[in-house]
């Protein structure tokens, strides 16, 4: 008897993947504002308020302006004897009322609150910025103003099983 078999045959599963994409970005514009409260130091030896005189102090703060200072009146107690005397004053920031303070027009920071610490940073300005990919895989990218980027990619993958 003659024995029969099935001839063997080589199978082999080819994967072809491709795949593009850009991405353009446009930076937002932004500001970081801090308002910088009033504050009063005063400090001695050997000193004294003056006759109908007092200490400095501030004055309270309202919604829409900063505590002012209110000048003390000083004489030194012991004449003749080693004194010192250290007055310190930090202007406060005014408060702005809600939706004032910043204008932005097209990504353009035109201004800013006026507080004692502000980060602001400009948008970026699209311009010309533009990216393509052709059906061939050809990718093109067009530069735009300041803040943007533009990345492009393709990629090709072949899978042999």
């Amino acid at each position: 008897m003659v024995l029969m078999t099935a001839p063997l045959s080589a199978r082999a599963d080819l994967i072809h993947r491709m795949s593009s994409s850009t991405q353009l970005t446009v930076n937002g514009a932004y500001t970081d504002a801090s308002r910088v409260g009033s504050t009063y130091t005063v400090s001695g030896s050997n000193i004294k308020v003056t006759d109908n005189g007092h200490f400095g102090k501030m004055t309270a703060a309202t919604a829409t302006a900063a505590a002012t200072q209110d000048v003390g009146e000083y004489d030194i107690n012991t004449a003749g004897s080693a004194f010192s005397f250290s007055e310190s004053w930090t202007q406060g920031d005014v408060t702005n009322p809600i939706g004032t303070g910043v204008d932005v027009t097209s990504g353009v920071v035109a201004d800013m609150p006026a507080y004692g610490n502000t980060l602001t940073m400009s948008g970026g300005v699209a311009g010309s910025l533009a990216g393509t990919i052709t059906s061939a895989g050809v990718t093109t990218l067009t530069a735009g103003g300041a803040g943007t980027s533009a990345t492009g990619q393709f990629v090709t993958e072949i899978v042999i099983d």
